[in-house]
């Protein structure tokens, strides 16, 4: 599988890179160009694409994540980020064949984490170049972090009482599917749950370097 996975990471740079990419694909990203590489903030973690392959941190991403970040760059559009108004991933079209799937990977998942993820909500932020989310989203607490630069999810947790179990929602950012296919989407939520569980992992161990 990583073989296809790795496969699909170059097919993607090969059709970017098919007709070298002009200065509008920094704008667009939007990212810094260096000669014929593009850099940017992904997953929290400086990454720079080029011919040859996608480097996120300092690891060769030929995986889901580079996949991932192709796709990002593929469907690069002039179009601005914008916020608001935030939607859920069913609100999307063609998103009911993922939606199961991105309710267990990306939401589920962190409910047995809640108190966790509140405590390390400030470094979660930090990290992944979000920010506290709009009081009017509800929640026991909640936070907006970037994933790629013109998509957000805003993350709305609940705490369990006697009442009511934990949760977690996940909502994105209003054009979020205008830079990145819905399939790529329900992926791009899952990782960035990944992310903040690595996160708590972290904190657990004591501070961790931010890279940058």
């Amino acid at each position: 599988m990583s073989d296809n996975y790795a496969k699909i990471v170059r097919d993607n740079l090969d059709k970017l890179y098919k007709n070298f990419p002009d200065d509008d694909l920094a704008g667009t990203l939007p990212a810094d160009r260096e000669g014929d590489q593009f850099v940017f903030e992904a997953f929290g973690e400086k990454c720079r694409i080029g011919p040859e392959g996608i480097i996120l941190g300092k690891e060769n991403q030929a995986g889901v994540t580079g996949i991932l970040i192709s796709l990002y760059a593929l469907h690069a559009s002039p179009e601005p980020y914008v916020p608001e108004p935030l939607k859920s991933f069913r609100d999307f079209p063609d998103s009911m064949a993922y939606a199961g799937a991105f309710a267990t990977h990306t939401e589920h998942i962190l409910v047995p984490h809640v108190e966790k993820i509140e405590n390390a909500s400030e470094r979660i932020i930090q990290q992944l170049g979000g920010e506290k989310a709009p009081e009017k989203v509800g929640g026991d607490f909640s936070f907006v972090i970037r994933p790629l630069p013109k998509i957000s999810l805003c993350y709305i947790f609940y705490k369990a009482d006697d009442e009511f179990p934990a949760s977690a929602t996940c909502l994105f950012s209003g054009n979020a599917l205008t830079f990145m296919p819905i399939d790529g989407l329900a992926d791009v939520g899952e990782y960035t749950s990944k992310k903040i569980m690595s996160i708590l992992g972290a904190s657990e161990s004591g501070p961790r370097k931010i890279q940058t």
